[in-house]
């Protein structure tokens, strides 16, 4: 059975599957949209959770639905478990990179964008993004984001610096931070780049990828027909692989044992320790907080060999398959991409609790939303510019294992600085080319 067939065939019988325990369990009631609520998750600790319940608020006050909201941490585990239930969410909002592993797990409904009020103020590219492999549409677009280059300004400039233009630059930038004392403490205490550089869970893969892409290299290529092609063997991925081992190897460039670090492990730049941080915007309110707003610039990506392209994530807003509330559905996503919403969850306010919400609308889907005006910071014009410029991995297939692939390849790479990395990249091709085969993707 081809790659198409086999997914269609799975999401369905999923989809069937969900729906007909769904019909058994304690929460399928069977009553439709009879009891006026919904069911929605979101992946979210309590900050991000503050931000997503100021729309939900709102809803329910114009429109008199209540909604069942649960914060979930551990989402994947926790939506597994209720899919064996039968009994899913009746909407979810996570990672728009999940669509091909929930559409062939058949956890989630198809869309048609021309029925959702609103969907013509979101630009048929972002639409485009969450089309399956079997060529229909699954989940609402619901944020946008990229990697940015945050740096200290007041170090830069301290040491006289320009903003970094090329790759050139941002090591040296970086050598700057290490070695000149841009703290003006008198201490050898700063490091150049802040990096979660560990292989787990595909935390280097995230930051190193900008750069493949902008040497000019790539890791798979759409061939238009549901397979792929492996293209990671290439001079240009060879290039990349070569300047980020240069980085890592030369001292002070990137803080020391990068290679074992996660997110949870990277708080140098908010520390004042470090002074580049290659990440995602979410993380702007925090650095201002801690080193002061004016200290905190966002900088246009440097320039590789083939451009600046960057790295763009998203959410989307999941039907769950199991639900027999498809009108609710639909009208809180309706609500969700509407300017309101969009701009209600792009602030950054304490609730009636004392908590300040963490914005979970990065870059609004909703063209009609300027994200500088709304959040009356310029910086976030170059967010949107960075996401302009930016290409995201396969949504459309389950890229896990590609990219914990290529992941646990550059950091072997970063990890040994005699490494041969034209001989790593040939290793982390001849591997995504195996697991292209396994998957039944190869074309």
């Amino acid at each position: 059975m081809t790659r198409m067939a086999r997914l269609g065939a799975g999401a369905a019988v999923g989809a069937l599957a969900v729906a007909g325990l769904a019909a058994c369990s304690a929460g399928g009631s069977g009553n439709g949209d009879a009891d006026g609520s919904i069911e929605i998750w979101t992946r979210s600790a309590e900050e991000s959770a503050a931000s997503y319940q100021f729309a939900f608020d709102a809803f329910t006050e114009q429109t008199g639905i209540e909604i069942d909201y649960q914060p979930v941490q551990e989402f994947d585990t926790q939506l597994q478990a209720r899919a064996q239930q039968g009994d899913l969410p009746d909407l979810f909002i996570n990672d728009a990179g999940s669509l091909g592993n929930y559409v062939e797990q058949g956890l989630v409904l198809p869309v048609d964008p021309q029925a959702i009020d609103g969907g013509d103020q979101i630009p048929q590219s972002t639409w485009d993004e969450n089309i399956g492999a079997d060529g229909s549409v699954y989940g609402v677009p619901f944020s946008r984001q990229a990697n940015i280059t945050v740096v200290r300004r007041d170090w830069r400039e301290a040491l006289g610096i320009d903003a970094p233009e090329t790759w050139e630059d941002l090591t040296a930038l970086a050598e700057a931070f290490a070695t000149e004392d841009p703290d003006g403490n008198g201490e050898d205490d700063t490091y150049g780049m802040v990096v979660p550089g560990s292989a787990q869970s595909g935390y280097i893969f995230r930051w190193g990828v900008p750069y493949i892409w902008q040497a000019g290299g790539d890791i798979l290529q759409d061939n238009g027909d549901g397979t792929f092609a492996a293209v990671f063997d290439s001079p240009e991925t060879v290039t990349a692989i070569e300047w980020i081992q240069e980085q890592f190897c030369t001292p002070g460039v990137v803080v020391p044992g990068s290679v074992n670090l996660t997110t949870a492990d990277t708080p140098f730049f908010g520390e004042g320790t470090a002074g580049i941080y290659l990440t995602g915007p979410y993380n702007l309110s925090t650095f201002d907080n801690l080193v002061g707003r004016d200290n905190v610039e966002i900088v246009p990506m440097p320039a590789g060999p083939a451009g600046t392209t960057s790295f763009s994530e998203g959410e989307n807003i999941y039907f769950g398959a199991s639900s027999d509330k498809a009108d609710l559905q639909r009208q809180l996503a309706e609500f969700l991409i509407t300017p309101e919403a969009q701009e209600l969850m792009m602030k950054a306010e304490a609730n009636d609790a004392g908590v300040t919400a963490q914005p979970v609308v990065r870059i609004p889907v909703n063209e009609n939303v300027d994200v500088g005006a709304v959040k009356d910071d310029e910086r976030w014009n170059l967010v949107a510019d960075a996401y302009a410029d930016s290409k995201h991995f396969p949504w459309s297939i389950d890229f896990l294992p590609y990219r914990q692939i290529v992941a646990d390849g550059m950091n072997a790479v970063a990890a040994d600085c005699q490494a041969d990395a034209a001989a790593g990249v040939s290793e982390v091709q001849a591997q995504l080319v195996a697991q292209l085969e396994a998957d039944g993707l190869a074309g």
